[in-house]
């Protein structure tokens, strides 16, 4: 269990509240930019922070926010790690101030705050069919994950939407991991005939994806589209540079921050699901 100290910054008002954060500090390609916007709208609501790495491992996660609770934080601010949700349940059920950050889950008795999947995606297959691609295929990420779950559904809503049938072997899972992407995209690669675009849906899995069609040779951009989630620096500079849907990761923390005030402030609030809208960032790795 690694539960890191408190910051200890200088504060123009007096600290009124003091929040705990938990979440893979290395689980993201931007957990970075997600605890600076969250350290800045603490500090900007005169609160402090205690910060607590899970290593994104559900068994870590449960050891960690114990440690918040024994530290009597009156809230805390939780990227779930994928699995079950015993964690949310006993924060629910104890009545502790709670926000599920970036990563959604599949219930409505808990505020809330993330990035909106379903027409974003959707919106990227539909780019994708008007450069005349019929052979899209997918690398999901974690099947446990409902954001996964939401990105695949938003592929099969751009297919219909694009009037293309959805064939499930053009879909494989990719563990969210580089590794597991890589040997989704050479089953899909190995098909016949093989896809000429593939949706990839999450940050970490782009560079497997990547990895592989350098590893036969393919030219992407030119012999593979490929579109992702994500506005990773990498994805910018390669070539050709990555078309993806970025999520708005800066205002994701902020609001996580204002949710949990409000919820400190009003116990007994509805709880909310806050989606926030990615950019579409269009480059060249989908041959336009």
């Amino acid at each position: 269990m690694t539960a890191l100290a408190p910051e200890i910054p200088v504060w123009d008002t007096p600290v009124t509240h003091r929040f705990g954060v938990a979440l893979g500090m290395h689980a993201n390609p931007y957990t970075g930019d997600l605890l600076r916007a969250i350290r800045g709208a603490a500090a900007r609501a005169g609160c402090d922070l205690m910060l607590a790495d899970t290593h994104d491992s559900v068994a870590e996660e449960a050891a960690v926010v114990r440690a918040l609770r024994a530290d009597r934080v009156d809230g805390v601010l939780l990227v779930p790690a994928p699995g079950d949700d015993a964690v949310i349940n006993g924060l629910v059920r104890m009545g502790i101030p709670t926000v599920l950050v970036d990563r959604i889950a599949g219930r409505n008795d808990v505020d809330q705050v993330g990035s909106e999947n379903i027409q974003a995606v959707s919106s990227l297959v539909e780019h994708l069919a008007s450069r005349r691609h019929r052979r899209i295929a997918m690398v999901t990420g974690a099947a446990d994950s409902a954001v996964s779950e939401e990105r695949t559904l938003g592929y099969r809503l751009g297919l219909d939407r694009a009037g293309l049938r959805y064939n499930p072997e053009l879909v494989a899972c990719g563990m969210s991991s580089p590794g597991g992407a890589a040997r989704a995209a050479a089953k899909l690669l190995d098909g016949w005939p093989s896809p000429s675009a593939v949706v990839v849906g999450g940050e970490s899995m782009l560079m497997g994806v990547q990895w592989e069609a350098h590893r036969r040779g393919i030219r992407i951009g030119a012999e593979l589209a490929v579109v992702g989630f994500g506005d990773m620096a990498w994805a910018r500079t390669v070539s050709p540079a990555i078309t993806t849907m970025a999520q708005p990761i800066s205002e994701i923390g902020r609001r996580a921050v204002q949710l949990l005030m409000a919820r400190v402030q009003e116990p007994d609030r509805r709880p909310e699901a806050v989606r926030l809208a990615p950019r579409f960032l269009h480059r060249a790795s989908c041959g336009c």
